[in-house]
């Protein structure tokens, strides 16, 4: 097996790991009832995604699996479903764009809108949750704009931006020096 072909698929295993054991074991959360946000829960993906858009696909399959595994309540399985769609799109848009250099700017407008599909996707999910009464009484005592497009939408916006921040914070210093090498073609960030 070609070498570079063993390296991503480490990588790959790696990060769905990270992004299965965060979520559960990390003392940063942030729980604004009926939501909750971990710190750092979607860096694992974020990094996949300046990997390559297969193994960005590969790690939020791995990561919804964990959940789906680790017996988290079927609403949080299908909200980590959904990265494998902003997870593909933004993939493909980095790697599209990978001979220019992203500038901080343009790269920060690039995690807003795939922070919006991000939560236009958990948004969807929970709506249908939410008119379906499958949900928690905590849902329903905020009201469906409170808990649906506050705490789950513009919540996801922002979770998702400070996440793609620490991820752009891990790569970055590896790029610079050197030590962030894979086969696949990976944009130049700063």
């Amino acid at each position: 097996m070609y070498k570079g072909h063993i390296q991503t698929l480490t990588l790959s295993g790696l990060l769905i790991a990270i992004g299965i054991v965060i979520p559960m074991f990390s003392p940063v959360k942030i729980v604004i009832e009926p939501a909750s946000f971990t710190l750092a829960s979607h860096v694992a993906i974020f990094i996949a995604m300046f990997i390559s858009p297969a193994v960005a696909v590969v790690v939020a399959i791995g990561t919804t699996a964990g959940f789906f595994l680790g017996s988290f309540p079927v609403i949080i399985v299908l909200r980590a479903a959904t990265h494998v769609i902003f997870v593909t799109l933004g993939a493909f848009y980095l790697h599209k764009i990978s001979k220019n250099e992203l500038s901080a700017i343009r790269l920060r407008i690039f995690s807003f809108f795939i922070a919006l599909i991000h939560a236009l996707a958990e948004v969807i999910i929970v709506s249908a949750f939410y008119f379906g009464g499958n949900i928690s009484d905590a849902y329903q005592t905020q009201g469906f704009f409170m808990s649906v497009f506050v705490l789950v939408g513009l919540g996801t916006v922002a979770h998702g931006m400070a996440d793609f921040e620490i991820a752009r914070l891990i790569i970055y210093p590896l790029q610079k020096s050197g030590l962030w090498r894979t086969p696949a073609k990976k944009p130049d960030i700063k």
